[in-house]
């Protein structure tokens, strides 16, 4: 085989190499919506919420009333509020309640919220789904947002537990970043 024509095999071979990398790269690329689309046509693996918004075991014979506060470390230029009335949520409910936090200063703010119960053993009978204690929160000078929190609270809730308290402290990072 004399050099050019290894030239044009070396060369061919480079040519599919390639093509076959950027047909696994497009592949990878396209396989999150080709599973996405399977998974929809399927029923398989929906997501938690998805699946306790279907829930058929919420006991309706009893209810939970759930308090909610809302605080905010010393000194931060923040307004943070809960919603303002208490909500009665039966076991095995799906409920979804919005906090509001407001950036009073004239800088941006970075900051998050931790959760807290009462009693204590409350904790362990809320099944978050989405909170916004999960992620940091970032505001613009006077921006205002909404901050949704998710839960079911857990069939196996003691039945004299009757109240329990849901609370959030914010905590600012600092302002700017």
């Amino acid at each position: 085989m004399n050099a050019a024509t290894m030239r044009r095999a070396n060369a061919r071979s480079l040519l599919r190499l390639s093509l076959l990398a950027l047909a696994m790269f497009g592949f990878g690329f396209t396989l999150v919506p080709l599973y996405d689309v399977f998974c929809d046509l399927t029923g398989l693996n929906r997501d938690a919420a998805q699946a306790l918004a279907n829930n058929t075991q919420v006991d309706y014979g009893r209810s939970v009333r759930i308090e909610l506060l809302a605080t905010v470390q010393d000194g931060a230029r923040v307004r943070f509020s809960a919603p303002r009335q208490p909500v009665d949520v039966h076991p095995g409910e799906l409920v979804r309640l919005d906090y509001q936090l407001e950036n009073l200063s004239d800088r941006e703010l970075v900051g998050h919220a931790v959760p807290s119960y009462g009693p204590a053993a409350a904790a362990e009978y809320f099944q978050k789904i989405d909170c916004f204690c999960f992620r940091e929160q970032r505001l613009a000078p006077g921006e205002t947002l909404r901050l949704p929190v998710m839960f079911v609270l857990d069939r196996a809730v003691p039945c004299d537990m009757n109240v329990a308290t849901l609370s959030y402290t914010f905590f600012a990072r600092g302002e700017g970043s």
